[in-house]
């Protein structure tokens, strides 16, 4: 049995860079299929992963023949794919490329009776190269992963009981597989002037539709090669000019 000390884990974005590089495309992936398969919520929050008790998770996804569930266990490090009929279907994580898992999870989803076809190209990256394509060798540290992973479980455990003081509409806690954040958002209820758009292969008319409101939203992103380091962030938009005092 194991034995939690609490710690917060040495972050260092030297070290996870890398994984956290491969994982990135992984959480596209899977956030993709949700997307396809689910009703649009306002804000795409029916597009988001979840954390869960052993990684990350897309949590229920409506099909044909029910629900299905596709889980990243990063104590174990496998990928799982349940469904509500009975279907299970697993398969390591590991060091290979981004084109193998592409149609490792294409192959797995059809194994459990779940058809689905994604927009195979990732968002939110200046350089988009669609998943199939993808051939370079990829690096997946287990300690790496394992490590972020216990930072976000903390994390979320915070941002739920920041959540729970709001009365107002507030999102779900909810891991962003387009910019690997794990945020949660307030909103005032009034709308807000037209987002002007900006994020790279990103259609400007979701992020509209995402900032159609006032909003308020704090999160936490382990870092890019341009700002090597974890961080927590705060912003709202629109934002008044004397927000960053």
């Amino acid at each position: 049995m194991s034995k939690s000390t609490h710690n917060w884990p040495v972050l260092d974005f030297h070290y996870l860079k890398d994984t956290i590089a491969t994982v990135h495309m992984w959480t596209q992936m899977i956030g993709k299929v949700r997307l396809k398969k689910s009703p649009w919520i306002n804000h795409s929050w029916q597009v988001t992963l979840y954390l869960s008790a052993t990684g990350l998770t897309t949590g229920s996804i409506t099909y044909e023949d029910g629900i299905f569930q596709i889980d990243l266990d990063l104590v174990n490090h496998q990928l799982h794919i349940t469904t509500s009929t009975g279907g299970k279907c697993s398969g390591s994580l590991g060091a290979a490329t981004i084109a193998d898992f592409y149609h490792t999870l294409m192959e797995k989803l059809k194994a459990v009776g779940v058809n689905v076809e994604i927009y195979a190209v990732p968002n939110e990256l200046e350089t988009a190269i669609p998943f199939a394509e993808n051939t370079a060798p990829c690096v997946y540290n287990p300690e790496a992963m394992h490590s972020l992973w216990q930072a976000l479980v903390s994390i979320n455990n915070v941002f739920l009981r920041f959540r729970a003081g709001f009365l107002g509409k507030c999102s779900p806690v909810h891991f962003f597989w387009g910019a690997f954040d794990l945020a949660v958002t307030r909103f005032s209820g009034r709308t807000a002037p037209k987002h002007p758009g900006g994020a790279p292969n990103m259609p400007v008319e979701v992020m509209q539709e995402a900032y159609s409101h006032e909003v308020s939203s704090c999160g936490f992103w382990p870092g890019s090669e341009a700002f090597p380091q974890p961080v927590f962030y705060s912003y709202c938009y629109p934002t008044p000019d004397d927000f960053a005092k």
